[in-house]
């Protein structure tokens, strides 16, 4: 019993005993990558692309919760029209999603 838990220790093999924990801590790196890393690049390019994209008279909606239509848009920012006559502008990075789906932005 006692020799099981020096093998355990020395990593399993005495002719080896670190390879099995590089070979652990290289699987948790590729299992990290595979399932938060890459994910959430894609996700930031499908943003980056959809803001890049916004034209005059899209519904959107704000990190704020603000809906509105867009009135301009410029380089780095938006002008959104969230009621009638009551314009507001807006950092691009603040607009999250295409709300011209939801029952809000429905009802304007």
């Amino acid at each position: 019993m006692n020799s099981l838990f020096v093998l355990l220790q020395n990593g399993g093999t005495p002719g080896t005993p670190g390879m099995q924990s590089l070979i652990f801590l290289v699987l948790i790196i590729v299992v990290f990558y595979f399932f938060m890393i890459r994910p959430q690049v894609k996700k930031q390019k499908e943003m980056t692309n959809y803001r890049s994209s916004l034209k005059r008279g899209d519904k959107v909606l704000t990190s704020g919760g603000l809906y509105g239509k867009i009135n301009d848009v410029k380089d780095t920012t938006v002008t959104l029209e969230i009621a009638d006559n009551i314009i507001v502008k807006v950092d691009k990075t603040a607009i999250v999603k295409d709300a011209s789906d939801t029952d809000v932005a429905a009802k304007k």
